[in-house]
């Protein structure tokens, strides 16, 4: 039997994905194998010598040491694109609340409660405050062309708008889901010079931390509005208050609310609700379990933060699943390893990411113990596993 530790309450549906007859789930299971977590932070987590693997119901895996992991040999997957499409959802929501003032009008609206059949003729009266334009013809630079990235650009030109896309990365899987009417930018440049509005779908890493400061939002549109279902430190807070107060920017929406934008006239917060959604929660449980059974099963790696994507049908019974560092001679030293057992390898696979590798083996029938023994040995090898 395998254990799968929960750290959080995740969904049946996905849960479900286990074979009961092979799979012990729980938050109190001993040595698991693998691991299942949604927003538990589990950088000061000792983990057992038997995890294998940690899958992230989700998108970001700020709350797992994912270089510790790697270090130790545990894979860190996540689920890219399974809560894309409640991301998307909530984004245009944020498109539209940040051009047609309707938050601030539902509040007014309040105000007039009590005045009996006076509320109509008031409403016409006061409505002029709250008047904002329409996103049809408008400009909506995209930045970050993944999966949410994609798909708000994609129903963005369905609303009328014109989309201008950026992403240095482009995957070919986005290129062809992304609508052949996106203008493709050739820099950021290009969407701060051009676009109305600018949705931000970038990961947090230290060279987008604070992107979005001064120096970029001199270079927008007067008026520009600004929407960020990201992590709220792509923005610089200081610098969006002040180009919030002084018109720059008529309109910051974001998902990740802190102390200091909350409040300012102009930005609209909204409690980190992207992803909130019963749907959403169950994509990204059944994508994380399928990720740890077919690593656990099959060796077979897809989707990881901290390791290289490695998978295939297997050609032979039994397969070596090898983590190591990624380093000169390490293959040589492998099927070294493998050929002094005089073993013939139907299939390898191989990949590095970083400082770490990942190599698969499809070998005919052999001392599998005797392998085992001679490839952990080899200097760089962190995890051997005989599947």
């Amino acid at each position: 039997m395998y254990n799968i530790k929960t750290y959080n309450k995740i969904s049946e549906i996905g849960l479900n994905e286990f074979d009961e007859a092979k799979y012990t789930i729980g938050d109190d299971v001993e040595n698991p194998v693998g691991a299942i977590v949604r927003s538990a932070a589990l950088h000061d987590v000792e983990f057992p010598e038997s995890l294998l693997a940690i899958a992230r119901a989700g998108a970001g895996t700020n709350n797992i040491p994912t270089d510790r992991c790697a270090a130790e040999g545990i894979v860190v997957f996540n689920t890219p694109g399974a809560n894309a499409n409640a991301v998307k959802e909530l984004a245009i929501a944020g498109l539209l609340l940040a051009s047609r003032r309707i938050i601030p009008a539902i509040e007014w609206a309040k105000t007039l409660k009590g005045n009996g059949d006076d509320v109509g003729k008031m409403v016409e009266k006061g409505k002029g405050a709250f008047v904002g334009p329409e996103i049809r013809g408008k400009k909506l630079g995209v930045i970050g062309l993944g999966a949410i990235g994609v798909l708000v650009a994609n129903a963005a030109n369905s609303l009328g708008m014109k989309v201008y896309g950026y992403d240095p990365y482009l995957s070919l899987k986005s290129a062809w889901n992304l609508t052949h009417y996106a203008i493709r930018a050739n820099d950021l440049k290009e969407i701060y010079e051009n676009c109305d509005y600018i949705s931000i779908h970038v990961p947090l890493t230290p060279d987008t931390k604070g992107f979005i400061d001064a120096d970029a939002i001199k270079m927008m549109k007067d008026g520009v509005r600004i929407l960020n279902f990201s992590r709220a430190d792509l923005v610089n807070s200081a610098d969006m208050i002040i180009a919030l107060e002084s018109g720059k920017v008529a309109s910051y929406v974001t998902d990740f609310p802190t102390d200091e934008i909350l409040g300012i006239n102009g930005a609209i917060a909204i409690p980190h609700l992207g992803a909130s959604t019963p749907e959403s929660e169950d994509n990204c449980a059944t994508m994380a379990a399928k990720e740890l059974i077919d690593y656990i099963e099959n060796g077979n790696i897809e989707n990881s933060v901290n390791f290289p994507a490695v998978s295939a049908p297997r050609a032979t019974e039994k397969r070596v699943c090898i983590m190591h560092k990624n380093i000169p001679n390490m293959l040589t030293a492998i099927t070294s390893a493998v050929a002094e057992n005089d073993v013939n390898i139907e299939n390898l696979l191989n990949k590095s990411r970083g400082d770490f590798a990942y190599t698969i083996l499809d070998i005919s029938e052999a001392d599998y113990d005797a392998i085992y023994e001679k490839i952990i040995k080899i200097d760089g090898v962190i995890r051997v596993r005989i599947i």
